[in-house]
């Protein structure tokens, strides 16, 4: 990475910066386990899928968000990360206290999408949300990408995804995914960042009430203080979900 990582602090919360004021990642100081971006609380909602994980891969790490989150209240998770900058990795231990413990979190300085294509560990949760200093995924938004991911989730395995909907490739991405999980995804409704999360499934069939999932999301917020309440509100927004059901 030829730009360099910036660190900025504002109001209580600190962000991760790639030389620009688009922020990678942040974090509120005085919670540090907690998700503060609206997108990655939304990327969470993948736990009403997948309850349980015990094999998580995060591609692309951040301020560590998610894998904080994951890494605190999902004690039995395995958790490997891809990061392909070292200095990010190094940012997220000195300012955003990212926990060092190999035995639960095994981190990888690697490309995301050749660690995908090269692998044959499968995994019950994906989540990928890796840009460069431009906003471009590059490799991690195409069709050989995304039909790597599917062959690498479990049987009850999810996929979540963070996309950019002011990307000009924003449509074909969704169309990449819905193609490589044979229609089996689905798109949140744009966040006010303009962020949009891509959920998608390959094993068994997903069916779940919205009284279910809102039972389930209860359960979470007790757990981990995370509410996921208003993004099933906008779930319910998403033209898959009818008649009150989310089918995958």
């Amino acid at each position: 990475m030829t730009t360099p990582i910036d660190i900025s602090e504002e109001a209580g919360v600190r962000s991760l910066h790639f030389g620009s004021e688009w922020v990678q990642g942040a974090m509120r100081i005085a919670r540090p386990w907690n998700l503060e971006l609206e997108y990655t609380r939304e990327m969470m909602v993948s736990l009403l899928l997948c309850d349980a994980p015990r094999r998580v891969l995060l591609i692309g790490l951040g301020a560590a968000s998610l894998t904080k989150f994951l890494y605190r209240h999902y004690p039995l998770a395995h958790l490997t990360v891809v990061e392909i900058e070292p200095a990010v990795v190094a940012a997220a231990r000195q300012f955003f206290k990212l926990p060092e413990d190999p035995k639960r979190l095994h981190l990888v300085i690697g490309d995301g999408a050749e660690y995908m294509l090269n692998s044959s560990k499968k995994f019950d949760l994906i989540l990928v949300d890796g840009f460069d200093e431009r906003a471009r995924a590059g490799a991690l938004e195409t069709l050989p990408f995304y039909q790597a991911c599917r062959s690498r989730l479990s049987g009850s395995g999810v996929l979540a995804v963070n996309l950019l909907t002011r990307s000009r490739g924003f449509k074909t991405c969704t169309a990449r995914i819905a193609e490589a999980f044979e229609d089996r995804a689905l798109v949140f409704p744009s966040c006010e960042s303009g962020n949009a999360v891509a959920l998608a499934v390959s094993g068994h069939p997903i069916e779940f009430s919205f009284d279910e999932l809102k039972e389930s999301a209860m359960t979470i917020k007790e757990r981990t203080g995370l509410n996921l309440l208003p993004t099933l509100t906008r779930l319910a927004q998403v033209k898959t979900c009818l008649n009150n059901r989310l089918v995958l």
